[in-house]
């Protein structure tokens, strides 16, 4: 377990839950009507209230993405984020759909403990081709003063299907060696799909000693058995409102996966 993953989360397994930002200004589905802080703000609540380890701000609904993200939108990131600050009571993290910099410099700015993003590897994408340059995102880190903050690796993109034709655990093993994470994540192939457990156990037996996470899709009847593989793991649209990525965290399902959580961890 590398010593940032430690120092950020602490506790074993860590569950981070996700505060999907509504749509951003820039952003074609953005409605200047719409009360982004009131909708973060009661996510982030109800998330700390069921006992989440840590929670993640995203924008997963600035759709068609983008890899170099409007400038207003990680502005109105970093704005909202700054109002939340003083609320939130638990490790958080950032990240801005797909860029990396922008992911980078919203981290810095706001004090975050970790950011998520496709750091490594070449894809074919539904954005066009996508070559993420690991090395200029951690140097950016480091001169921003944040290599206390720790990087989450997505090696298994969503919306993309690799280029790289090395199966799954040998590109996640030669990102370990190459471009030094501080975890890796696992994905299925859209937000709120699963990863295969199978993915899971076999990225996880070539990396003993690297924290490795679900990133994807994990359910309330399904995360004692990722848990049960993985380092921990990151949830979004099962806390949701009927399971819908797009409706609010219902505070009880929340509760109940949490409940489950301290289950299989005990």
């Amino acid at each position: 377990m590398t010593s940032r993953f430690k120092a950020v989360f602490g506790e074993p397994k860590p569950v981070i839950g996700m505060v999907h930002i509504g749509a951003l200004p820039g952003s074609p589905l953005y409605d200047p009507e719409a009360d982004l802080l009131a909708a973060a703000r009661a996510d982030l609540l109800a998330l700390q209230a069921a006992g989440f380890d840590a929670v993640m701000f995203g924008n997963e609904n600035d759709r068609p993405y983008e890899f170099e993200v409007d400038r207003a939108s990680t502005a109105a990131m970093a704005m909202l984020i700054g109002q939340l600050r003083s609320e939130i009571t638990v490790p958080f993290g950032v990240n801005v759909l797909w860029d990396p910099m922008s992911t980078i410099a919203l981290g810095a700015a706001t004090g975050a403990g970790f950011v998520r993003e496709i750091f490594t590897g070449s894809y074919a994408s539904d954005m066009g081709p996508w070559t993420p340059d690991a090395g200029r995102a951690m140097r950016y880190r480091d001169r921003l003063g944040r290599s206390d903050m720790a990087m989450l690796y997505n090696v298994s993109a969503e919306f993309a299907h690799s280029l790289d034709q090395r199966p799954l655990p040998d590109r996640a093993r030669s990102a370990v060696f190459s471009s030094i994470p501080d975890a890796v994540l696992v994905s299925g192939q859209i937000t709120g799909e699963a990863a295969a457990l199978s993915d899971l156990e076999a990225v996880k037996a070539v990396l003993p000693d690297t924290p490795v996470m679900a990133n994807t899709g994990v359910k309330h009847d399904t995360v004692a058995d990722v848990l049960a593989i993985a380092d921990g793991c990151i949830v979004g649209s099962s806390l949701k409102t009927d399971g819908d990525t797009w409706k609010a965290v219902d505070p009880d399902r929340a509760q109940d996966f949490m409940d489950r959580v301290r289950k299989a961890r005990a």
